[in-house]
């Protein structure tokens, strides 16, 4: 399998102790969690950006991570699928992890700016733009074309 992280056993508590590091670091004013199901889906914080107060969502997808290592055991022994899931997380919070390293420094080094590292993610309270976006079948990406 070649999956980034996909071994890591580092403890979700600790990637996102390292992820809201980063963003205090960033200059996030405020960090929350966002939990289904007893597992942590999502981090929303608020980042100024250009002059603005924005609410952001960090979403991390581990069922998709599950399903993709769940299709590499052909017949799982007991507590093979729990397992799973929790390397599921670990991999998925790993990964948003890298990404916000990554977007961070490029931020830095005038690579990138905050507002384009974070668009997709800016959160209305609802759902975040790209989910909008999304949602109306990216028709505001055609129009005027």
């Amino acid at each position: 399998m070649n999956l980034k992280n996909y071994t890591s056993g580092v403890p979700v508590e600790r990637t996102v102790g390292r992820i809201e590091q980063l963003l205090a670091e960033a200059g996030a004013k405020a960090i929350g969690k966002n939990y289904s199901g007893g597992r942590l889906v999502s981090l929303t914080f608020q980042l100024e950006i250009n002059g603005h107060d924005h609410l952001i969502r960090l979403p991390a997808n581990p069922q998709a991570v599950y399903d993709s290592l769940r299709k590499e055991v052909r017949r799982p022994h007991n507590g093979t699928l729990e397992r799973l899931k929790d390397q599921s997380d670990r991999t998925a919070w790993k990964i948003q992890q890298d990404w916000l390293e990554i977007e961070l420094t490029k931020m830095k080094l005038n690579q990138t700016e905050a507002l384009q590292a974070f668009l997709s993610y800016i959160w209305d309270g609802e759902q975040t733009f790209y989910e909008r976006l999304k949602g109306s079948g990216f028709k505001q990406l055609t129009q005027g074309t």
